[in-house]
């Protein structure tokens, strides 16, 4: 059987998956670490797969415009929110400027990469702009995170607003460089590996790769750098302990 004719995989054969699994669950029952945790994480995940699996299965098949708009809405404020949850103002207080930062920083990389370097079309085609939209907000959401949680480290410690902000885009970007450092020496990124084993030629593959690289780095570097610039008054207030 040829790569090509690998894209689906038969039932039979995921459950082949589950072997390493079932060899860690016993290891985890044999030392009492707690195996109802584990079993529980595993069931949540194939839950949770099964059920992104038949919505985004709808979200494509209707591909309607208004659907995708409010799916997008929906990840952007969930990953606005979630970006916050490291410091310790409430996160009322920052959440617009979270927003603001994924929109600025997120959302116009988006769209660069969907309607200049893809040419998608139609502009919306949810097959290309939710999966595109998730990993662009996750890494932005994971870049304010850190930066948020080092600059209130740094004003406690008495820095200035100037040096902590430095200091915390500098570190929101360690992992981002740090991927761009080992890629394709240390490992090859998830889509680039889903693509070679679905039969894409690796030359097409590594474009797609450079591609969401750059998407990455400018997506976070972006909304980070926003979000330290629109804070800057919440921590001169002093509203933080």
């Amino acid at each position: 059987m040829c790569i090509r004719d690998r894209i689906n995989i038969p039932l039979e054969n995921l459950a082949i998956a589950f072997i390493p699994v079932l060899i860690v669950l016993v290891i985890v029952w044999r030392w009492n670490i707690g195996i109802k945790s584990s079993l529980y994480a595993i069931f949540r995940m194939i839950i949770q797969l099964l059920l992104i699996g038949y919505v985004l299965t709808y979200i494509f098949e209707t591909n309607s415009n208004y659907i995708v708009i409010a799916v997008l809405s929906i990840m952007l404020l969930s990953a606005s929110w979630i970006s916050l949850r490291t410091t310790s103002l409430p996160r009322r207080i920052l959440l617009v400027n979270a927003i603001n930062a994924i929109v600025i920083g997120g959302v116009t990389v988006l769209i660069i990469m969907t309607q200049a370097v893809l040419t998608i079309d139609p502009w919306y085609a949810p097959s290309y702009l939710i999966p595109l939209a998730g990993m662009i907000f996750a890494n932005c959401m994971n870049g304010i995170s850190l930066a948020a949680e080092r600059l209130e480290s740094e004003l406690n410690q008495g820095k200035s607003f100037k040096e902590a902000k430095v200091i915390a885009l500098k570190t929101s970007l360690i992992p981002i460089t740090n991927m761009l450092l080992a890629v394709g020496l240390v490992s090859l990124p998830g889509m680039m590996t889903g693509q070679i084993l679905s039969g894409v030629s690796p030359m097409i593959a590594v474009r797609y790769q450079i591609m969401v690289m750059c998407m990455f780095f400018g997506s976070t570097g972006i909304s980070v750098a926003v979000f330290l610039q629109s804070v800057r008054g919440h921590f001169n207030n002093k509203e933080i302990s």
